[in-house]
């Protein structure tokens, strides 16, 4: 007759020791090569589950399992995630395990599998600003590396690589019928990416992910088969145990229903399943940098200003428009946000937000954006996906002068009673974001459609019909919203025009 024991059932009738005594006796049995079967089952990894469901409706069973060997904080609440501390620079033991039923999996038996084992961010925040993180990290720490893996004590890991350019992550080859332990290291701590402001700021939680893989024909590791991650915090030396502690004693203070609401704290931590990293695992093979999330820091300053083409923040000369066209709409595809990215100076991020939708962009924060591209671009691409534009300092309006035989004719006209062809005269805003002539004379060539290098100067009306030169002094006294009647003379060579300001 065949058994089936839930794990709650068994601690409640008191028979946990001895049946955790039969298992490892059953695994003494399957070789020294191998853990016992009481290595996994005393796991806080089994749910219940209801025996009468057919086979078919169980759990996916994942192929492997990786146990980290320090316990688990006390301090975290039933539906939360567990938390486990680390010392920095101390070495940790991950258990890798073949978790596999038999039948599952054949293609992989007898033959290695390969592993990278990275420390992450587990702010989302800071995953988007990872390259910028680890660059300022590598800079005051130079040589040292964020993850080590401790050799001498790891069993069953061959052909170690790590990348230079990825000081986070370390990869190996494994078999996983032979017993195997990757023993880690982890040299960052959490306070070092917490910006400082009083002193005792929380300092930033971490990841530790394992991504799984399988040899493919051509021989490179790179068919996905498992991936599984735990949330650490990192303290200075012996600051994870003194955590621990605290965290014990808080809650020996609570009252028993209060306990309720707290997990216990596992001997051990399991890493549980997860997507894999967005990261080719070619990419210790080939030496280059991770493609996702990796982002490039933006070294320039630059500000929210309309493209010099524009006549306006919000308008352009006669026939073209920056309107509706320019705004990121949430229904844009990634490809049109992307043409978006390129279209306003933010070339540097689209790779960054290569898979960002109109919608996904526009949900972000201006915080997000900040942390993300830093404080000028951030600020910048807020303004720009919110229409943000900057006010102008001085508004004026042309009109430019009815051509000398239309004049006469309606004269004419005028002189013989008829004044159905009065004229009228249709005014074009422009908005200076600089009070300077030349900005005054660029607005006026995209307005009138004349080429910029054509004009050869702009001057002003004055008294008793004197022309006057516009300089940067004559535009600073400008009344906002002055109105203006524009009369272009061809120069006598033929090559250009003067503008005259009426």
């Amino acid at each position: 007759m065949a058994w089936v024991l839930k794990m709650d059932e068994v601690i409640e009738s008191g028979l946990a020791h001895d049946f955790d005594a039969s298992l490892s006796g059953i695994g003494q049995e399957l070789g020294a090569g191998a853990y016992s079967m009481s290595d996994v089952l005393a796991l806080p990894i089994f749910k219940q589950e209801d025996s009468s469901l057919p086979p078919d409706n169980e759990t996916k069973h994942p192929p492997f399992q990786y146990v980290m060997c320090t316990a688990t904080s006390p301090a975290v609440k039933l539906n939360d995630e567990t938390l486990t501390y680390l010392n920095q620079g101390q070495s940790y033991e991950i258990r890798m395990l073949d978790n596999r039923k038999i039948g599952d999996m054949p293609e992989i038996s007898g033959k290695l599998v390969k592993s990278i084992i990275r420390v992450v961010f587990h702010d989302r925040r800071l995953q988007y600003t990872e390259h910028q993180q680890l660059e300022g990290w590598k800079w005051n720490r130079p040589g040292d590396r964020l993850l080590n893996l401790d050799i001498p004590m790891s069993v069953g890991v061959i052909d170690i690589k790590t990348n230079p350019s990825q000081l986070n992550a370390v990869e190996f080859l494994w078999d996983p019928a032979k017993r195997t332990s990757a023993f880690i290291q982890v040299h960052c701590i959490s306070t070092e990416f917490t910006p400082r402001k009083h002193g005792g700021e929380k300092g930033v939680p971490f990841r530790i992910q394992v991504d799984t893989f399988k040899q493919t024909e051509n021989g490179e590791y790179t068919d996905h088969l498992h991936s599984a991650s735990c949330q650490i915090k990192v303290f200075k030396p012996k600051g994870a145990d003194r955590k621990q502690k605290t965290d014990r004693e808080k809650m020996e203070k609570r009252t028993a229903h209060e306990k309720e609401k707290y997990q216990p704290s596992y001997d051990t931590t399991i890493l549980t399943e997860c997507s894999p990293w967005p990261d080719t695992p070619t990419a210790f093979v080939n030496n280059s940098p991770t493609p996702t999330p990796t982002f490039t820091s933006a070294q320039h300053s630059t500000y929210s200003v309309p493209d010099s083409n524009s006549s306006s923040p919000n308008h352009q000369g006669d026939g073209t428009s920056q309107g509706s066209g320019d705004q990121l709409h949430p229904s844009a595809t990634i490809q049109e946000t992307q043409q978006w990215l390129l279209k306003h100076r933010f070339s540097t991020y689209t790779r960054l937000f290569s898979n960002f939708s109109g919608a996904d962009l526009l949900k972000l924060t201006r915080e997000d954006l900040v942390q993300i591209c830093g404080p000028a671009d951030g600020i910048r691409l807020y303004n720009a996906l919110k229409s943000r534009s900057v006010r102008p300092r001085l508004t004026i309006y042309v009109c430019q002068e009815p051509l000398r035989s239309i004049q006469l004719e309606r004269q004419h006209d005028a002189t013989n009673g008829d004044n159905s062809n009065g004229a009228i005269y249709v005014y074009h805003a422009i908005y200076l974001e600089e009070m300077a002539a030349s900005e005054v004379t660029r607005k006026l060539a995209l307005v009138f459609n004349i080429p910029l290098h054509q004009i050869i100067q702009v001057y002003r009306q004055g008294p008793t019909g004197i022309h006057i030169l516009v300089s940067d002094q004559m535009v600073q006294n400008f009344q906002d919203e002055s109105c203006f009647l524009v009369t272009t003379i061809k120069a006598e060579n033929g090559e250009g025009f003067h503008i005259i300001l009426k």
